[in-house]
């Protein structure tokens, strides 16, 4: 566990100019894909997708060749990721009714990270980086927001299967993610 120490000018670094960027894409991505009425209009909802996804890309890029990672970038990708796959679960809750539970489970694990996460900050702490059952959820429901995002006419029952998996796969990281914030809580605790 790491202690914290941010430096102002980490704030307009460009990789971190690049998570304010797609942060702002998500407002426009909701516009365009809950208004959709054509798949032309949903398949624009996901070329902004696509945009958000090579700038998250490029931005670990730069960062790493041009030594430009921060701490506070450290912090905001993966908060620009989040809000990014929350805004693409609740589009798709319009669309999916079953995406409605996907989502609930959604916000339920992210708060709790949230909570847990600003709490060890307040204590000079946090996780060193995303940890690997964090990397597979993600990757594991990138994939089924790809998915329900460039097959807009996908069946129902394929939905449920898709939703489904993305439940389990996040509560078993929810699961492994508690136990680490617990070990990290009780050796705040031991510290003091």
């Amino acid at each position: 566990m790491k202690k914290l120490n941010f430096d102002k000018k980490e704030y307009f670094s460009i990789p971190n100019l690049m998570g304010y960027f797609r942060i702002i894409l998500v407002p426009v991505y909701l516009y365009v894909y809950i208004n959709a009425q054509s798949s032309r209009d949903y398949y624009l909802a996901a070329g902004i997708m696509v945009v958000s996804f090579l700038t998250d890309f490029f931005d670990g890029k730069i960062a790493r060749r041009f030594h430009m990672i921060t701490e506070f970038g450290k912090i905001l990708d993966p908060v620009a990721d989040k809000i990014t796959q929350g805004a693409m679960a609740l589009s798709f809750s319009f669309r999916y009714p079953v995406m409605r539970l996907l989502l609930g489970v959604f916000l339920c694990k992210e708060f709790f990270m949230g909570a847990a996460g600003a709490y060890m900050m307040t204590k000079g702490r946090r996780m060193n980086g995303a940890q690997w059952h964090g990397k597979i959820c993600t990757a594991v429901l990138d994939l089924i927001m790809f998915l329900l995002l460039m097959l807009p006419d996908i069946n129902a029952d394929t939905v449920k299967i898709l939703a489904g998996a993305g439940i389990v796969v996040m509560l078993i990281s929810l699961a492994a993610y508690a136990r680490m914030y617990i070990a990290m809580w009780k050796e705040v605790r031991e510290q003091h």
